[in-house]
């Protein structure tokens, strides 16, 4: 096993026990129930923060967009030509 941090948590004698309880019916030490119930929630956590949700409207907004894109802004046009000139060939 690798290098591992200590993490430390004070918490009031119920919610002790009651970690401890939800443990030992697990059959898992309390250490271990803790890690593992953080661990979850915090990968829970992450992964909704990056995914994006869009309504059914939106995620045919997008579909559509992707299908038929509108035309190029004539800026971006010209940003494209001056950086193919200034880039040189692929």
């Amino acid at each position: 096993m690798g290098k591992q941090a200590r993490l430390e948590a004070r918490v009031s004698p119920d919610v002790h026990a009651l970690l401890k309880r939800a443990a030992e019916i697990e059959g898992r030490s309390l250490s271990d129930f803790v890690v593992t119930a953080a661990r979850q929630a915090a990968e829970k956590t992450v992964v909704q923060a990056d995914v994006i949700t869009l309504s059914y409207e939106d995620q045919l907004r997008f579909a559509q967009a992707l299908i038929d894109p509108p035309p190029l802004a004539s800026a971006m046009e010209r940003a494209i030509d001056r950086y193919k000139r200034t880039a040189g060939p692929a």
